[in-house]
């Protein structure tokens, strides 16, 4: 019988020689791996023949020492992900209980995240884990200051390693870069391979749902203590890519009525657009204020929200973290307030529009069932 769990599928990221490929060939062979299905570009980059079991088929699906099925990205990724689900769902491969994608090392992680999130068959096979990131100890400095997709592959992530911290001189040597990654993106737990932290342990588990609890973990998700005291105003270099990336959060005590939210979600996305890197929230929704829905967003895609049974603590505001680009934080936040009951929506809209001219409320509102 078909098993419709949605499966958790992660992406691993990294810019060019940031040392990707040896992370993912020791997660390869750890036994924590068994049960999962890797997805990458190709199998020359990463030298995996002396771990190849057998071969299955014209896909190329092979099976690891460690149990691990490993396949090629071939063609397009929809393609290669429902052709896997197929046949697990068939039993002609082994039953895998995730799925990690691997990136090149230019790619923007983005437009994977909505291809999972947007897919209507997809969006219900999959739930999203996490986005693992590395980040070379040696050259990470430069490559974040040349560029842009390393910034935003480091933005976006829920799991930052540090690579290569060994071949440093000196205990101290990568102070400087982990205080620009926590900077750019305070919500990552920040992981060291060099110390073995980087295990399947720790980077699973970064999702919504715990699979140990069987229940969701908002306040790990979320993460909003790491922003508490975050200084996103910092100085720094005004040639760095990074000063345009804000990572912050927005709360609110009242509740707000499930067509004004749509709307605000509609003027926010029509006005900023790419610019949202990623969003992540609790909302108390005024219909039925005990039982809140999570929101989940990379740029102008989002997961379909998820509604909880009650509040996951004793904190019932809504709370919004925004990881951005060139977006100013008082804007957004006035944008919410104004949808909060404060005025008319439509005086809010019209109001809004004429601060930003070029915004239009267009689209299809985002369903809360």
């Amino acid at each position: 019988m078909t098993d419709n769990t949605p499966l958790a599928f992660s992406i691993l990221t990294g810019f060019l020689g940031s040392g990707k490929t040896t992370l993912l060939n020791q997660l390869l062979q750890h036994e924590d791996m068994a049960n999962a299905a890797v997805i990458i570009n190709e199998f020359g980059e990463i030298g995996l023949d002396h771990l190849l079991v057998e071969t299955a088929d014209e896909d190329v699906v092979m099976e690891m020492s460690s149990g691990c099925l490993c396949c090629t990205m071939r063609g397009d990724l929809v393609d290669t992900v429902q052709g896997l689900l197929a046949r697990r769902d068939s039993g002609e491969i082994k039953a895998f209980d995730r799925i990690v994608i691997e990136t090149t090392g230019l790619a923007d992680p983005a437009p994977v995240l909505h291809v999972v999130m947007n897919h209507p068959y997809l969006v219900h096979r999959l739930r999203l884990e996490g986005v693992w990131t590395t980040v070379d100890a040696l050259n990470g400095d430069a490559t974040l200051d040349k560029f842009a997709e390393a910034v935003k592959q480091a933005a976006v992530a829920d799991r930052i390693i540090l690579t290569k911290t060994d071949m440093l001189e000196g205990a101290q040597g990568a102070d400087k870069l982990i205080a620009r990654l926590k900077q750019l993106n305070p919500t990552a737990t920040l992981l060291n391979a060099a110390e073995g932290e980087a295990v399947p342990q720790a980077l699973f588990g970064c999702g919504l749902y715990n699979p140990e609890t069987k229940s969701n973990d908002v306040a790990q998700w979320l993460r909003t203590e790491a922003l508490s005291g975050h200084d996103h105003n910092h100085h720094h270099d005004v040639n760095r890519h990074d000063k345009h990336i804000k990572a912050f959060c927005i709360s609110h005590d009242e509740a707000i009525k499930s067509n004004d939210f749509n709307l605000f979600i509609e003027v926010m996305l029509t006005t900023y657009g790419e610019n949202l890197l990623r969003i992540k929230g609790i909302v108390k929704l005024a219909e039925q204020p005990d039982r809140p829905i999570v929101i989940h967003g990379v740029q102008h895609v989002f997961h379909p929200p998820a509604q909880l049974e009650s509040w996951p603590d004793e904190d019932h505001r809504t709370r919004i973290v925004f990881i951005t680009k060139d977006v100013n934080e008082e804007e957004l936040s006035s944008l919410l307030n104004s949808f909060i009951g404060a005025i008319d929506r439509n005086d809010a809209i019209k109001a809004f529009e004429q601060e930003n001219p070029l915004s239009l409320v267009a689209g299809t509102p985002i369903k809360y069932e």
